[in-house]
């Protein structure tokens, strides 16, 4: 059951992806909008972090909190030194939106607030950058979904993955809409950027299956399983500090709804947490 519950998972996240890389042909993306749902997501990730990936990494079998407490560190490390190298998400202002949101300015703001993104560089390194880039990212996020669904104990109906599932899907339509964006700026033609779209939207959802198939093999005195969960977390917690909250912290005219946005996300993992089990596997 567990299975099919992460093949049901891994179905909704390429479709997810999908819907990402579908929506700039068919609509218009408003920066409100995708700021909004980064703050959403960017309280879910942290709370899944630590009210689930950290509580389960640490009273894993083969584990303890130091050891977790490494691995958090080697993760978001990890994922630092990759927003470092890739600017993941291009969620610029317009030169005349950066113009009109100084407070001098905020009579003309609501109009400038909702055009467009800025257009990305016709380079072809911009989008094989973002492009690789964000591709490692997703395959940290299915590494984190498959691991957490193996760590899934007897009776717990799947509500431990529960809350990596929703992040994961929260999130993956940015990082599609993001290569769609960038790639159609480039001059790429439509047809490889579907092909591209497609390849990955598929990329989070093998790496799953992948993992939670090959995780009890290549376990070694049950340490991986921990190690796993932990360094998902410190990826999640640099994502949502390190790449989200910071494009959003500047909207100061729409702090209210992004601050309720982020603390929902937050409460949406604790909730969750509330219908697990106990934390020892």
């Amino acid at each position: 059951m567990t299975l099919v519950l992460l093949s049901s998972y891994c179905v909704a996240v390429f479709a997810a992806s999908m819907l990402g890389a579908w929506l700039p042909r068919r609509f218009h993306m408003t920066h409100t909008r995708t700021q909004l749902t980064m703050s959403l997501v960017a309280g879910l990730m942290l709370g899944v972090a630590f009210f689930h990936l950290i509580p389960h990494s640490a009273t894993n079998r083969g584990s303890d909190i130091d050891l977790t407490m490494t691995w958090v560190v080697a993760g978001l490390v990890f994922m630092l030194l990759l927003l470092r190298l890739f600017h993941f998400h291009q969620h610029d202002f317009s030169h005349s939106e950066v113009a009109c949101s100084h407070p001098a300015d905020d009579h003309h703001h609501a109009a400038a607030h909702e055009h467009a993104h800025a257009t990305p560089a016709k380079s072809p390194f911009t989008w094989l950058g973002l492009l690789l880039g964000l591709s490692i990212h997703t395959v940290i996020d299915g590494m984190a979904l498959g691991a957490v669904m193996r760590a899934e104990p007897d009776g717990s109906a799947g509500i431990l993955g529960l809350g990596v599932f929703l992040a994961i899907l929260l999130h993956k339509p940015l990082d599609s809409l993001s290569i769609e964006t960038v790639a159609s700026a480039s001059g790429m033609p439509t047809s490889q950027r579907q092909f591209i779209s497609v390849a990955f939207a598929l990329l989070c959802p093998i790496t799953a299956l992948m993992f939670w198939w090959l995780i009890d093999p290549m376990q070694s005195g049950g340490v991986l399983l921990p190690a796993a969960l932990a360094f998902s977390a410190g990826a999640f917690i640099c994502i949502a500090l390190g790449d989200l909250l910071p494009e959003v912290q500047f909207h100061s005219h729409d702090r209210i709804k992004l601050t309720c946005l982020f603390v929902l996300g937050i409460g949406l993992a604790w909730s969750i947490g509330m219908l697990e089990p106990a934390h020892g596997l």
